[in-house]
């Protein structure tokens, strides 16, 4: 089953921690968000692999993109 990993808010991302085909535990962070100028992490919704990713650093994303999917 492919779970999407959504942002909490609209930002830019500032890193992706993982790549397609990682392994990935439940919380892990895979990536970082700028936000109101403060960094957060975005981590993994649920333990699997990383299917595919759909952001990359300096893209500007809203609160329904899907950055990447665990699978």
């Amino acid at each position: 089953m492919a779970t999407p990993v959504n942002v909490p808010m609209v930002g830019k991302i500032v890193s992706v921690n993982v790549k397609a085909g990682d392994q990935v535990k439940e919380n892990d962070q895979v990536a970082t968000l700028e936000a109101m100028k403060m960094e957060m992490p975005v981590v993994a919704p649920v333990s699997g692999v990383v299917k595919e990713i759909n952001v990359k650093p300096g893209d500007e994303v809203t609160s329904d993109t899907v950055l990447m999917i665990i699978g």
